[in-house]
């Protein structure tokens, strides 16, 4: 039962009652699983370039971008690096004062190689009166790591990911969001030189980013001769999903409010579906590359953009074709055609339909947004696959789904996940307008059906957390899909802080 309190702060949040308990009947019932029809591979569903087709899709991007479109850079930079140091608060926290595992071991014998060493040494001086190397000398490892991560020293345990040191170069040291700035101008400058870069932030850490952007903005701004129209959103307290007990009612804090997490990536829908732009890249904060990595990112980034407007353009032709009602019977097989073969969207009743249905069916199915997912080659790297999967229409589409999403009692499903040739590197192009112009509403594009459950904990206590359908999962579920291979170059992120000593990023 909800008192008048619960309704009001339901209304702070912008939350309504019915929302509440759609969340709490999830609980209850639970997710489906997909039923899938196969995982993706080159042979089926996965688009492998050759040189000359990808000459000719970076073309088409070049010609793409001197028009007047729109072009946007995504990126999502709200999540804290503490997990990026999970290893350094385990052994701060730990009973030795030495360094006892293989990874504070390396962490210490090459830390000299981060790029955020000097700041590093400068605020050992500051706060223990001692350089890096004479406190390592003198036994006082965890002083080291204390001025590391606590908020008396470089504050690294607690900041997100896009302000941390992560790339040394000669003149200069640069943070992700920098390094997001100059990729901007590499492959996303309009005609008239912008370049349009929207971050997603957490409240507490927004002033922080802007503080950054207004310090380097100018700088890059001359080095590249562009002009950057730089913008923030933050994850929307009305996306926040309740927390459960066992007995799937509401989780109250000691207070006696009802308890609210945030809902995951899966919430920045609603953020992506506030951007005016045509054309809008997506990629994480920390996968990111010094300069001299750059030209295989900045390639198959034109890759994917100029099979996105190529693929893009010819289904808007058929669109227009479809909308005037005058397609024949051979058009409309071309059209399927395309729909199948382009796409990867296939229809089992599709034999069974007169040319009205059909026209009906090609017209709905490829007037929605469309993204092109650039896909590496599998090497046991933890993240979602690609996969053929049918939809609740009873169509089979390209998805990206996560381990939680597979029902792991099916031996054919398991096999499928593991022996996936792919997986995803979160490398997406969008277009989010249709063939007349207008923007899609993406809300209306998301299989709600594709959240899970987990566990957590909350003061001692056992709860349920509720993550919304992942943004590139669920969230775009009934999107036209396309999956394109990209080297294992493109993809380079720092999950732990040791990654950083990797030659990528060296």
């Amino acid at each position: 039962m909800l008192t008048q309190k619960d309704k009001e702060f339901l209304a702070a949040k912008s939350i309504s009652e019915q929302q509440l308990q759609q969340q709490l009947e999830q609980f209850r019932t639970g997710f489906p699983f997909l039923k899938l029809a196969g995982a993706a591979s080159p042979e089926n569903g996965i688009t492998m370039t050759d040189n000359a087709q990808q000459t000719e899709y970076q073309q088409a991007w070049t010609e793409y971008l001197e028009g007047s479109h729109k072009v946007l850079k995504f990126v999502p930079a709200s999540g804290a690096a503490s997990r990026m140091f999970k290893n350094l608060f385990e052994f701060l926290d730990g009973e030795s004062d030495t360094p006892d595992t293989d990874f504070i071991k390396k962490f210490f014998e090459n830390i000299h190689n981060f790029a955020f060493f000097d700041a590093l040494n400068d605020a050992c001086v500051v706060n223990q009166g001692e350089e890096v190397d004479d406190l390592i000398e003198q036994g006082e490892y965890k002083a080291v790591v204390d001025v590391l991560l606590g908020e008396m020293g470089l504050n690294y345990g607690k900041l997100p990911k896009g302000l941390l040191q992560f790339h040394a170069y000669d003149d200069s040291i640069r943070t992700p969001l920098e390094e997001h700035l100059v990729e901007g101008a590499l492959y996303a400058a309009g005609k008239d030189g912008k370049v349009n870069v929207h971050f997603t932030v957490s409240p507490e850490h927004r002033e922080l980013f802007e503080d950054l952007v207004e310090q380097k903005k100018g700088e890059y701004e001359s080095k590249f001769g562009v002009k950057y129209e730089i913008s923030f959103s933050e994850q929307k307290s009305s996306t926040d999903t309740v927390a459960a007990t066992i007995d799937n009612e509401p989780f109250r804090n000691e207070d006696g409010t009802i308890l609210f997490r945030p809902g995951g990536h899966g919430a920045l829908i609603e953020n992506l579906n506030e951007l005016d732009a045509d054309v809008i890249f997506i990629k994480n904060i920390d996968n990111v590359v010094p300069d001299k990595m750059k030209p295989e990112t900045v390639q198959f980034k034109k890759l994917i953009a100029g099979i996105l407007v190529s693929k893009q353009k010819k289904a808007f032709e058929y669109l227009r074709l479809l909308d005037g009602g005058n397609c024949s019977h051979a058009q409309l097989e071309e059209i399927a055609q395309f729909l199948e073969s382009e796409l990867c969207c296939k229809n089992p009743e599709q034999a069974n339909m007169n040319d009205e249905q059909l026209s009906a069916y090609l017209y709905n199915k490829l007037n929605r947004p469309m993204r092109v997912c650039g896909m590496v080659k599998n090497v046991g790297e933890p993240g979602g696959g690609p996969f053929l999967a049918y939809n609740q229409d009873g169509t089979i589409s390209l998805q990206i789904l996560e381990s939680s999403q597979i029902d792991t009692a099916n031996a054919e499903y398991v096999a499928m996940f593991k022996g996936g040739t792919h997986f995803n590197p979160v490398d997406l192009v969008c277009a989010v307008k249709n063939y007349k112009g207008e923007k899609f509403d993406l809300r209306q594009y998301v299989d709600h059906n594709t959240g899970f459950i987990s566990s957590k904990s909350k003061n001692g206590k056992d709860l349920k957390a509720l993550e919304l359908p992942g943004l590139w999962n669920g969230a775009m579920s009934d999107w036209n899909t396309i999956f394109a291979d990209v080297p294992l170059g493109t993809f380079n992120p720092v999950k732990t802080v040791n990654d950083l000593l990797r030659e990528q990023h060296q």
